[in-house]
């Protein structure tokens, strides 16, 4: 994982989420939790007002296939 990363890392964010939240379905967390829960990750270095709808979608699901493959 970079130093740093932003709203465009999707698999780095997806990554650290699935790292810091290890238990918790990405599919059962809210949009507005999950913007707070990126923008606290340590090395986050992204605007937190340049995310959008789309890209959370895009971290979502990238935080769920790694949330899948580590249930396997």
């Amino acid at each position: 994982m970079p130093p740093t990363f932003g709203w465009d890392n999707f698999e780095d964010i997806a990554i650290a989420l699935a790292d810091k939240y290890p238990d918790t379905d990405p599919l059962t967390v809210r949009f507005t939790d999950m913007h707070k829960w990126v923008t606290e990750l340590s090395g986050f270095s992204g605007d937190p007002g340049a995310s959008n709808e789309a890209k959370l979608e895009a971290i979502q699901m990238a935080w769920h296939e790694e949330f899948q493959d580590r249930q396997n």
